[in-house]
């Protein structure tokens, strides 16, 4: 998925963003139509409703063409795309959330208590990039991540899974603002793309080739997803809803993990920002 220690009802409102369940059920509508090309490969039988009304906004992505004598990489793109649909299924839930951060420059955060009692954290900012540059930077690129967000060490492909699915393997970055600690991730990423927006999901996964790793607590996301959309009123600028859901795991306060969660959120926002700003630069 997506950065995992960076993975619409908060009272703020951009005219963009005049209804998030909209927005959702268009990305539902999406990945129905990439479980139905899945479910004609592998015969699983599942069914998604497309609601009425999103017809025209379909996501015309390129076939996953699978290795055939490897199924199992056609589990790693049902679960990529079983995690998006569940995590914009929890962005489409508006009750319960509650405003964390507000930021000057408009940056919101919410959070809700999830059964089990796990926090989840909804980030809505506005980022002064396209929507292919934000998916070139977050999901084709994603190895290069550590260059430009220092809580991050590094970020491993594992498997590439078809062009909308990949496997990961990231560690954090042990920094004095990193309160959490080191942590490492497997996940699986994947990504729907739209004329106008894409769609980013994930979820930790269990990989017999990639044990847990000696001096590492194993911490697992998902389902999350990030959210991207060009502004109707300029294309260059892009809003961004990210959805943060993670177990970190070990024997840390619960009180600690959802004061730390937010705020890496709000840390990664800048260094993408940065990054932005920097290769937007003359040169």
């Amino acid at each position: 998925m997506l950065p995992a220690v960076v993975k619409l009802c908060c009272g703020i409102s951009y005219p963009h963003l005049r209804s998030m369940a909209g927005l959702q059920r268009a990305a539902v509508a999406v990945i129905g139509q990439e479980l139905t090309h899945l479910q004609k490969l592998r015969q699983i039988q599942h069914h998604m409703r497309s609601p009425a009304g999103f017809r025209n906004q379909e996501c015309k992505v390129e076939d996953v063409k699978p290795v055939p004598s490897k199924e199992d990489h056609q589990l790693y793109v049902h679960q990529g795309q079983e995690a998006m649909r569940k995590a914009l299924s929890m962005l489409e839930d508006k009750d319960g959330w509650k405003v964390e951060i507000t930021e000057s420059d408009g940056d919101v955060i919410c959070s809700k208590m999830m059964p089990g009692a796990r926090k989840v954290f909804r980030l809505e900012a506005v980022l002064e990039a396209s929507v292919e540059e934000l998916y070139d930077l977050l999901f084709v690129r994603v190895e290069e991540m550590h260059l430009w967000n220092p809580s991050i060490q590094h970020i491993k492909i594992l498997k590439h899974v078809g062009p909308e699915t990949i496997v990961t393997h990231e560690v954090s970055a042990e920094t004095a603002r990193n309160l959490i600690g080191q942590r490492d991730f497997v996940s699986v990423r994947h990504s729907c793309k739209q004329k106008s927006s894409v769609y980013l999901g994930g979820a930790a996964i269990q990989l017999e080739s990639f044990p847990p790793q000696a001096g590492f607590v194993r911490a697992e996301d998902g389902p999350t997803c990030i959210v991207i959309q060009a502004l109707q009123e300029d294309a260059s600028k892009s809003s961004f809803t990210w959805l943060l859901n993670m177990d970190v795991k070990g024997w840390l306060p619960k009180s600690l993990v959802n004061k730390a969660l937010p705020r890496a959120q709000l840390d990664f926002t800048r260094h993408l920002r940065r990054r932005l700003t920097a290769s937007a630069a003359p040169r």
